[in-house]
């Protein structure tokens, strides 16, 4: 998987940067002891680090940026800097130095300073950012979770044929099944929209052979009803943010009930490596690295608040996905879409005009 790779670092993006950055190089470095890394951000500090770090020191290629994009910059002033860690981290993969980029940075500033550079792919209306959420069979891919506060009909369809590439090419699912988001799973609920979307989900899959389940609800996301869930933007992050709250606070619940007595301690004692596994499960860091959907280019967005294990996740989702034919996969489809975009525009005029003959 990792012959050749090249990942672009930005080592100081994210709230405990650079040292849970650079933590996660190193982890990863000694895990794949055959990939390189380019990390961006102030010399000084990144060296002096690095002498602590064996497989990330080896590993690793430090080219100096003066600047960085804070974690609370509006996206339009961090379009305008150039030189920050976050765009040479970028830039590095449009020059095709990197097979793709890994920031724990300012998701508004990274997205815009991505798609500023790298644009979509042909035919795409607008790029998404994706999710991977656990449930009883793996892992479920959810989008868009956060790129666009509202998407209309088309680009809910564009979403659905990127995230069922994306859980091809990263799960190896065969054929993934897709569902929209809704208040409920009959065909009649929901906005104008959403109806609308799941009408031109249903006439295109059959186009693209795509597996479209239907309409799905919040709590089908965590059972896997579906591999691939699609909403907007606005409802996704939401659903992430309650998700993750809600892991935190059984956790919490867990740990609390588990510490109460000196039985119930013995009784966790006895029962640790079970319960070792499911922290490890329900620590959103396991499923960490939420990939922009649709770019020319392959970016990789780690929790901000990230540890060393996360980030290192965050950089083995970037290196599956450029190790896999994701990109191909998700043009060929967009092209094949745009045809039956077309054909489908062609027929409405044709039955128009005989309907007004």
């Amino acid at each position: 998987m990792t012959i050749g790779l090249t990942l672009s670092i930005d080592a100081m993006g994210g709230d405990h940067a650079p040292d849970a950055i650079l933590a996660g190089v190193n982890q990863f470095a000694h895990e794949n002891p055959q990939a390189r890394f380019i990390l961006h951000g102030d010399q000084a500090v990144l060296v002096r680090l690095l002498a602590g770090l064996p497989y990330a020191e080896t590993a690793s290629e430090v080219r100096h940026a003066a600047d960085i994009v804070p974690m609370d910059a509006k996206p339009s002033q961090a379009m305008r800097k150039k030189g920050t860690s976050m765009w040479n981290a970028i830039a590095s993969v449009k020059a095709g130095e990197a097979a793709a980029v890994v920031s724990a940075g300012n998701t508004g500033a990274l997205m815009a300073i991505a798609h500023l550079q790298l644009r979509t792919m042909e035919g795409l209306h607008r790029p998404a950012i994706t999710a991977s959420w656990p449930t009883p069979k793996g892992h479920c891919v959810v989008l868009d979770v956060g790129a666009n506060v509202d998407s209309d009909p088309d680009q809910l369809v564009d979403f659905a044929i990127m995230g069922e590439a994306f859980a091809r090419a990263l799960y190896g699912m065969e054929r993934p099944t897709i569902g929209l988001l809704n208040v409920g799973s009959e065909d009649v609920k929901g906005h104008e929209d959403i109806r609308e979307a799941m009408r031109l989900l249903r006439l295109y899959g059959a186009t693209l052979n795509l597996d479209v389940h239907g309409f799905v609800e919040g709590n089908d996301i965590s059972m896997g009803k579906t591999d691939v869930v699609v909403t907007d933007g606005f409802t996704g992050n939401i659903a992430l943010k309650t998700a993750e709250g809600a892991a935190r606070l059984v956790g919490a619940f867990l740990k609390e009930a588990l510490t109460s007595s000196p039985l119930a301690m013995a009784g966790a004692l006895l029962a640790s490596f079970g319960l070792k596994k499911l922290k490890d499960r329900m620590d959103p860091s396991s499923s960490n690295g939420g990939v922009f959907l649709g770019l020319n280019g392959l970016v990789i967005k780690s929790h901000g608040g990230t540890d060393a294990r996360g980030f290192a996740n965050a950089m083995a989702v970037g290196a599956r996905l450029a190790a896999s034919s994701y990109m191909t996969q998700v043009a060929d489809n967009l092209l094949r879409l745009s045809a039956a975009r077309a054909a489908a525009q062609v027929q409405a005029q044709a039955t128009a005009a005989a309907e007004g003959a």
